[in-house]
């Protein structure tokens, strides 16, 4: 029976027969039958070899780390098979001191894959790879079974994660349905809406008029729709279950890695055992940090982020030119929503820009040199995984940061705009303020990203599998290595030829759907108060993308090599540090996005109800008329082309705009340092109040559940009686 049983299956293109590839083939080959591998070729349109380990490797590893209990079994898992058969077969080296990947790279070998298993398979794409299964449990003891223990976790984490966003989304979605109620009753959206006889300065130098502000009534209705007392309340609640989710997802992975006998696992241990089983020779590479190697890293990376910024640059100009183009456009609408529609192409083009910026190549030392030399694959990958996070964070977010707090705060003001290429003028903010923009940015990036990008990750693994599939056409032909012989057909043959007509994977595969998770964990959490809908589209996704996920890993691509993990390695501390960006991100956004600090510091210290002492009116009342700054005409610059004055304003030599500005020289007005000042004090408030929130709830959950320490108690005591029983029993 074990004789149909192969670990690994190695392929070639039968086309390069050259001399010096099949000396190599040949050479790597011989260093497997020198170990006691079992090889068997079969020639088709390729060239497979099946490989299995003896199984005195296996022996071994039980004996290095298997329990004294489990020492005298005779089965291992078929997750562990495979992981020591991949580790020898990457380790083995020829005699040209080439490795596994050396010939991959040099085209002598195209492929190496495990084999799935049929039968564990079909269960897994019954009740776990399929649409109507979207709301069911995943049998997580059954995937840990097949893909292993890092892909179980990536499962059990994103169970997780969609599970706790059910309450965010919830949240959310009751502070949205809160800021419809108010629509039409803000008493600051109301004011613009009357405010018919308020004229307000041209958006452009060039064929755009003046404009009044009562125009711009629905902007300013969806503005506060959003931008309420609620968005804080709501700011303040993700930020406390971002700290929950994390507090609650260690008591979780505490829980299912004790069950899985993982929890002082030790990675370290592990793979010293696997070298000395591939090698009895070999000698453990020791720790090492290079201080010079780190600061080139960081120079490195402030280099990256730097071209990042200047990305955001090129969005930027692109609206201003996009805003400038659209307020001359011959259609109607595009000129008097220029501003919005270039809000909206921009967005669009930033995700393209974001796609792209995701296929950067994925070679951790093409990218960026590591600082250590780390002796392990997961230290290797949580360099990588820092590394490529920082990139795609700043791919991301560099957009949403300028929106969030520079839009309309670094344009200047009228007859000294700030311009791009002393061309074009930045762009200004509603005077209702910025936050509708930020609203808008993420709702496009988001709802593409969960759409198209979806549908492309289905359709293009789907896609290439077909094309391979009808490519493959089987002959009749098996060679058994060193004799031949003829058979009509053989049984393997069938299923090797299934698995190569799978997708490839690699060790990317799983890193490229955690990093799109935390990425949707970092848009859910950091500019949440801007966009409350964020949970909820979230949780929305992360329904489908458990099941796609499923779907390419059991039917569309070929069977990962199983890791074994008792965490999520450093993404759990990327989570952390999100957190407190989330944090710090959502208290600036009110205290510099939002309108809420400018009219609460305008009701308690310049309303009617202080100044009057007027309890009959709202105390909001006047606001509109308080943050505008008045212009004079004359004081234009002298290449603005003055566009034609309103019929009923003819003569009016003094236009508004969004600012606190004097009258007389344009500098800043007292009630420009006291919202300053306010913005400022909030922002610390916030946050340390936020901070310290976050404490609490991270000191009142306990990270490991009683029940798990409880459990290492017995154990311990159980293997302390048995030694003590063993000692006195040899004394007797």
């Amino acid at each position: 029976q074990d004789e149909d049983k192969w670990d690994f299956v190695l392929v070639s293109n039968i086309r390069e027969m050259g001399r010096e590839k099949e000396s190599k083939r040949k050479n790597f080959l011989d260093e497997l039958s020198k170990k006691g591998f079992t090889i068997k070729k079969i020639e088709d349109k390729n060239l497979f070899y099946g490989v299995r380990a003896p199984r005195q490797i296996f022996c071994k590893y039980q004996w290095l780390l298997g329990d004294p209990d489990s020492r005298l079994q005779n089965d291992i898992l078929a997750t562990t098979r495979i992981r020591i058969v991949n580790f020898i077969l990457q380790n083995t080296m020829t005699p040209d001191g080439e490795k596994l990947h050396n010939l991959m790279k040099k085209k002598v070998f195209k492929a190496a894959f495990p084999l799935h298993k049929e039968e564990e398979r079909e269960f897994l794409k019954q009740r776990w790879a399929r649409w109507r299964d979207i709301f069911h449990q995943q049998p997580i003891e059954k995937i840990r079974c097949y893909f292993g223990e890092k892909v179980a976790l990536y499962f059990t984490w994103l169970g997780w994660y969609t599970y706790l966003l059910c309450f965010a989304a919830v949240a959310g979605l009751v502070v949205f349905v809160a800021g419809i109620t108010v629509f039409s009753s803000s008493q600051v959206s109301r004011e613009i809406c009357e405010a018919s006889s308020t004229v307000m300065c041209p958006l452009c130098d060039q064929h755009c008029p003046f404009w009044l502000l009562s125009d711009t009534c629905t902007y300013a209705k969806i503005t506060h729709m959003i931008d309420n007392e609620g968005t804080v309340v709501f700011a303040m609640f993700m930020a406390i279950w971002a700290t929950v989710f994390l507090e609650l997802w260690k008591r979780k992975r505490a829980t299912v890695v004790t069950n899985w006998d993982l929890y002082g696992w030790d990675e370290d241990e592990e793979e010293l055992a696997l070298q000395l089983i591939n090698n009895l020779q070999h000698e453990p590479r020791r720790y090492q940090h290079s201080y010079f190697r780190s600061t080139v890293v960081l120079l490195l990376v402030l280099v990256m982020i730097a071209v990042l910024i200047g990305l955001a640059h090129g969005l930027v100009i692109y609206r201003v030119v996009a805003t400038a183009l659209f307020s001359q456009s011959e259609l109607q609408f595009f000129r008097e929503q220029a501003n919005t529609v270039a809000v909206m192409t921009g967005a669009v083009l930033h995700y393209f820009t974001i796609v792209i910026m995701t296929k950067v190549p994925r070679r951790p030392r093409a990218l960026l040199p590591s600082p250590e030399k780390p002796r392990t694959f997961s230290q290797r990958e949580n360099n990588f995984t820092v590394k490529i996070f920082t990139f795609q964070f700043f791919t991301n977010f560099s957009s949403l940061i300028y929106i969030a707090f520079f839009l309309g705060r670094i344009n200047g003001h009228p007859g000294h705009y700030v311009r791009v290429a002393g061309k074009w003028r930045l762009e200004e903010c509603h005077p209702s303020g910025c936050i509708t923009d930020l609203f808008i940015q993420m709702a496009i990036i988001m709802l593409l990203k969960q759409t198209i990008s979806n549908v492309v990750e289905y359709l293009l693994p789907w896609i290439k599998h077909k094309i391979h599939k009808k490519q493959q056409r089987p002959k009749k032909r098996n060679v058994m290595l060193g004799e031949e012989e003829e058979e009509a057909e053989d049984p393997c043959k069938r299923q090797w030829l299934r698995n190569y007509q799978l997708n490839e994977v690699n060790v990317f595969s799983l890193f490229d759907e955690f990093l799109e998770m935390v990425i949707q964990y970092s848009f859910t959490t950091i500019f949440v108060a801007a966009f409350p809908l964020a949970p909820l589209l979230a949780f929305c996704n992360n329904l489908f993308e458990i099941r796609l996920d499923a779907i390419k890993m059991t039917r569309l691509c070929r069977r990962m090599v199983p890791r074994k993990a008792n965490d999520i390695g450093i993404w759990l501390q990327v989570l952390e540090a999100i957190g407190i960006l989330a944090v710090i991100g959502n208290g600036l956004v009110i205290a510099i996005t939002s309108d809420f600090i400018p009219v609460l510091v305008y009701k308690y210290t310049y309303s009617p109800c202080m100044v009057e002492n007027s309890t009959g009116v709202d105390c909001s009342t006047g606001y509109i008329n308080h943050s505008l700054s008045v212009f004079r005409i004359q004081d234009f610059e002298p290449d603005t082309k003055l566009p034609q004055m309103l019929p009923d304003f003819v003569g009016d030599e003094i236009k508004e705009y969004r600012d606190y500005r004097n009258a007389d020289d344009y500098s800043y007005t007292v009630q420009f340092w006291h919202i300053f000042a306010a913005r400022l004090a909030f922002l610390i408030l916030f946050e340390h109040v936020a901070l310290c929130v976050k404490l609490i709830a991270a000191w009142y959950v306990p990270d490991v559940p009683q029940a798990v320490k409880n459990t290492f108690l017995e154990r311990k005591h159980s293997n302390l009686r048995k030694e003590l029983r063993w000692v006195m029993s040899r004394r007797c």
